[in-house]
């Protein structure tokens, strides 16, 4: 497969060499200057036969690496974000054992989707602070949405879209694959309750956090040091992977997750946009929670999800 993108997605300036001095404004010369260059590195000041002072050398300028980042702040995004992941689950689970279940074991606790979701949603929240420090702060980028590519499209509507035929394309293939009848997303569904807070976590922060890590972190670091074609084919790939767990690693889902991901790492890359693949993914997972939901009859009947 061959991909190239038309933006300036992963342009990186030619540094300035060690030694080497950026171009500057030349000085003024008199008219007894302009006859040829001095082998000696002065000139003669017109009428007295003085030398004149060598002039230092214009200050280099500074290359800006696009992305700001690199892999090991990537790969430190990953440790910190499984130790938000950790921080959120377990002050939810203190807040919910203190407040709405004082005589359930932690452990307990612990197993309650409703539970899981908001530690899920609250780590997100910490990591996308993180997210912003690392930009801002410790890279020099003042500006977060333009060091990240974010690019929000002016035609929303085409990508709205593009997210509702994806959803139905991939939900048509899934038909063909052999899908298990129980995967461990299922266990997510057992109550509305349960069915509508994952239902608003899938169409609002977890697209908008998977796609600025994979597409937005991930992605053009792997563009900027291995090509963009294979970029985007292993962007794809981890981005399968993180969805390994909740299909039971079975091949028929993780195939269409894996699709999923291609598509929309190759509008990352042809766009040089996040945003564009941020609507994409909502708008599919949209379609996908509003089917359920009238499948179900508002979610009122969810054992019609394994008919």
């Amino acid at each position: 497969m061959s991909l190239e993108s038309d933006d300036s997605l992963i342009q990186v300036p030619a540094p300035v060499r060690a030694g080497t001095a950026a171009p500057g404004c030349p000085a003024e010369q008199s008219s007894a200057d302009v006859s040829g260059p001095s082998n000696s590195g002065f000139a003669e000041a017109a009428g007295e036969g003085q030398p004149a002072q060598i002039l230092p050398p214009a200050p280099t300028v500074p290359a800006t690496s696009d992305p700001a980042w690199n892999g090991w702040d990537v790969l430190r995004l990953i440790l910190l974000t499984l130790v938000a992941l950790f921080v959120g689950m377990f002050i939810v689970l203190l807040v919910a054992h203190w407040r709405i279940y004082p005589h359930t074991p932690l452990g307990e606790i612990a197993h309650i989707p409703l539970v899981a979701i908001a530690g899920q949603a609250l780590a997100y929240l910490l990591i996308l602070v993180y997210m912003y420090v690392l930009v801002t702060r410790e890279r020099g980028r003042p500006d977060f949405l333009a060091a990240i590519h974010w690019n929000f499209p002016s035609n929303i509507a085409l990508y709205v879209f593009a997210g509702f035929a994806l959803s139905l394309g991939l939900q048509g293939l899934a038909h063909l694959l052999p899908i298990p009848k129980e995967l461990p997303i299922d266990s997510f569904f057992r109550t509305p309750a349960e069915a509508w807070a994952l239902g608003i976590l899938s169409i609002t922060l977890a697209p908008l956090m998977e796609e600025l890590f994979f597409r937005g972190f991930l992605y053009p670091v792997l563009a900027r040091g291995i090509g963009v074609t294979l970029a985007v084919f292993l962007t794809a790939v981890a981005f399968a992977l993180l969805h390994g767990w909740q299909l039971g690693f079975s091949w028929g889902p993780v195939l269409v997750i894996f699709l999923v991901g291609l598509v929309l790492t190759m509008v990352r890359a042809r766009k040089n946009s996040v945003a564009a693949g941020v609507v994409i993914h909502m708008a599919y997972n949209g379609t996908i929670t509003v089917a359920m939901f009238a499948a179900t009859d508002g979610f009122r009947h969810l054992e019609k999800l394994n008919q």
